[in-house]
């Protein structure tokens, strides 16, 4: 079994940073792509950023300039850092990895999402 565990959700006030950690766990061959979704109340879930194996990222559009998607490959984490946060921003983010396990299964995994609140 594999799991997401993310943190670093909270509460800031518009124009400040959080950073969101995800942290996978569990008998893991190798990660693929990993990536951050959001999902705002009564919205559709939708992906904010991503990044390959080999770093390579892309972003929506709406946080191009103020997110930035990282991974630590030894520590088998994601990381968002997240700046310039505006109202609308707040969201459910969610982590999601695609996962080979040690006997070759592959998993497409979700953390439990963590809530982002910007407001003053």
């Amino acid at each position: 079994q594999v799991q997401l565990v993310e943190s670093g959700g909270g509460l800031v006030q518009p124009g400040g940073s959080l950073r969101l950690s995800c942290a996978a766990s569990g008998y893991i061959g190798s990660i693929g792509t990993m990536a951050w979704y959001s999902q705002a109340p009564r919205k559709q879930r939708e992906l904010v950023a991503a990044i390959t194996s080999d770093d390579n990222t892309n972003y929506a559009d709406s946080v191009k300039g103020r997110f930035t998607i990282s991974r630590d490959n030894d520590k088998n984490t994601v990381y968002l850092q997240m700046s310039s946060l505006k109202p609308e921003d707040t969201a459910v983010y969610y982590c999601n990895a695609e996962i080979v396990g040690l006997s070759m299964s592959q998993y497409d995994v979700w953390g439990q999402g963590t809530q982002v609140t910007v407001s003053s």
